[in-house]
């Protein structure tokens, strides 16, 4: 089975670009949700984080509270590194698991959806690598409207990121995320036929189910 990167920034439509991938019949691995069950309750994850951040990081049932967390980390290099030393090599296990049962099942291609392929040195690890790009400005509009954040909210979140351009710099295959949603599907499809060819995979039939911006 062959595993390609699908990678972008904040609201640059990433999460619509996988979203068009699984209609077209590609599993997804999803790093975010890999990342939530790497520090459920109960997991050495989560007990690691504990015992590095303190159980003020905790909700009030025992989960961890994801905005206390990052409200921690945001800010402090320090922070960020300790916790992406918890959970990233967790989630590369579980990705690991994962692929390998998608091989077990006969897959012949899948796509690994993750925000920092780029930023962890393991783009080589997961090519083609596909970037999902769009202006700042629209990056802005779009997360404002979708978080319900402030302007200077979301800027500083896109400054605590690796820019696009870099990311872009290491792609494979861009999906230029400017137009509208039929646009992004569209381009999906020319990218992911492009992969296809090259891998020798026939992919499967497109359903036309609509999608939304992420």
């Amino acid at each position: 089975m062959h595993l390609f990167g699908l990678t972008g920034g904040i609201a640059s439509g990433k999460s619509a670009v996988a979203a068009r991938v699984r209609r077209r019949g590609i599993p997804v691995i999803d790093a975010d949700e890999l990342a939530r069950d790497a520090v459920a309750k109960g997991s050495a994850g989560l007990a690691e984080i504990v015992k590095t951040f303190g159980e003020e990081v905790l909700a009030a049932d025992g989960t961890l509270d994801r905005k206390k967390l990052a409200a921690v980390v945001f800010t402090d290099d320090a922070k960020r590194k300790a916790l992406n030393g918890i959970v990233h090599p967790i989630v590369t296990m579980l990705t690991f698991k994962r692929s390998a049962e998608l091989r077990d099942e006969g897959k012949p291609l899948a796509c690994y959806e993750a925000a920092l392929i780029v930023e962890n040195g393991v783009a080589d690890a997961f090519r083609p690598l596909v970037v999902v790009s769009a202006p700042e400005a629209t990056q802005v509009t779009r997360a404002c409207a979708r978080d319900a954040a402030a302007e200077a909210e979301v800027r500083a979140r896109i400054r605590a990121q690796m820019p696009l351009a870099a990311k872009v710099k290491a792609a494979d295959f861009v999906i230029e995320n400017t137009g509208s949603l039929a646009d992004l599907d569209r381009r999906t499809d020319e990218v992911l036929q492009a992969i296809g060819t090259s891998l020798g995979v026939a992919l499967d039939r497109l359903d036309g189910e609509e999608t939304s911006q992420e």
